[in-house]
């Protein structure tokens, strides 16, 4: 099942206000950037994050999964906690850089 439009609408609005929010399909799956930095990966309507050291103790009782075969373990983000995920995605585009652009 591949995520739905609806979704990941639902996803970008519940951290409006971190920054510039714009999501990307990729895969037949999206990613979503905050400032030009890919913070969070949603596949099959399930958002996930990176398992970064800054949010280690932020998502300690989290779930974790896989986005895809052959990716590592992510966060699953509770996307339905709005302030929750601000805080997390805030912390998240701290750490991660703007993607090189390819040639």
């Amino acid at each position: 099942m591949a995520t739905t439009n609806e979704y990941i609408e639902y996803v970008c609005e519940q951290i409006q206000g971190v920054g510039e929010i714009r999501y990307q399909k990729m895969f037949g799956e999206y990613m979503v950037y905050v400032n030009q930095k890919p913070v969070i990966i949603v596949c099959d309507n399930v958002p996930f994050v990176k398992m970064l050291d800054c949010i280690k103790e932020k998502m300690q009782d989290a779930e974790t999964g896989y986005p895809y075969k052959g990716a590592k373990e992510h966060y699953v983000l509770d996307i339905d906690n709005s302030e929750f995920c601000k805080d997390v995605v805030c912390e998240i585009e701290k750490v991660t850089p703007i993607p090189k652009k390819k040639k």
